[in-house]
């Protein structure tokens, strides 16, 4: 029987803890929302459950993924060799797996408030309903980004404030975003996905999906810029969603093609895209602060 030690990468890929990729753009708008929710001081303890909260729901999100889609990978050139497919993991270790890491999420509710307890439930049937959309819908990245704004609320709930207005400002433009680099990860599939059955926008769009991603990628910026002039975040904020939209005209030109390794490209540009944007709410709230 192999050791724990020499099964660990497995567990590893399975997780994506070796692809932090959908880490950090899950983790930049929780920061956003922490940051505004905290009037631009949040503490160091709800930053610290935030991210760790982000690390273990991203890492379930994949493994039930990998779970639901574990009979049609091995269809799809790039998940051909992942860990279910191959059997190197097993379905019921899997989902052991998920319930491990679930659990490790619950257990960081126990230093929040009880209204942060009841909105998570939220995010765990987000988060586990995903996977399963993209045989029934053409909108998976939707319910994609419901789940990846999902902690936007929680931010706020967690310190003490009810979703307001603004809250929900920053959730649609995250979830227009998320739809848009979602799109552009799909397009790398899309011929061995619609062999699969398998749906998602950019099979929905098709030859409109540049247009489409670039639509989202505007709401997105819209709905940025409204929020810094309802916080009043100055020229820092600006020159964040400038910067941010010459990083969605460079993904635009590395698109043009379709080719998938530069979907792919595009796709992981969107990391820069968040940190540019949490880099400007910092700057914003600075001029905020000595203005």
């Amino acid at each position: 029987m192999a050791s724990f030690a020499s099964r660990l990468p497995d567990f590893i890929a399975l997780m994506r803890l070796d692809r932090p990729i959908g880490i950090w753009l899950l983790l930049w708008p929780t920061l956003w929302a922490v940051w505004i929710a905290g009037d631009g001081h949040p503490s160091l303890s709800i930053v610290l459950i935030f991210t760790l909260g982000v690390v273990f729901m991203r890492s379930a999100g994949c493994v039930i993924n990998d779970y639901a889609d574990r009979h049609w990978d091995g269809e799809v050139a790039r998940t051909a060799d992942r860990p279910l497919v191959t059997g190197r993991v097993s379905a019921k270790e899997a989902l052991l797996l998920f319930a491990l890491l679930v659990g490790l999420s619950a257990s960081l509710l126990l230093w929040l408030n009880r209204e942060t307890f009841y909105w998570s439930f939220g995010a765990l049937a987000l988060a586990t309903l995903y996977p399963f959309m993209k045989r029934y819908t053409y909108l998976p990245q939707v319910v994609l980004g419901a789940a990846f704004s999902w902690a936007i609320p929680m931010a706020f709930v967690a310190q003490g404030k009810s979703p307001d207005a603004l809250c929900w400002l920053l959730y649609s433009a995250n979830l227009a975003w998320t739809v848009a680099y979602d799109t552009q990860y799909a397009m790398c599939d899309r011929d061995d996905d619609l062999k699969a059955g398998i749906k998602s926008t950019a099979i929905l769009f098709g030859e409109l999906d540049l247009l489409m991603v670039g639509l989202l990628q505007g709401l997105f910026l819209v709905g940025l810029l409204l929020l810094g002039q309802q916080l009043s975040l100055g020229w820092p904020w600006y020159a964040g969603l400038l910067a941010a939209f010459i990083l969605f005209a460079l993904q635009a030109w590395q698109t043009r093609a379709r080719e998938p390794q530069t979907c792919l490209d595009a796709f992981k540009n969107n990391h820069i895209v968040g940190l540019v944007v949490f880099i400007a709410l910092l700057g914003g709230w600075l001029f905020h602060a000595t203005t």
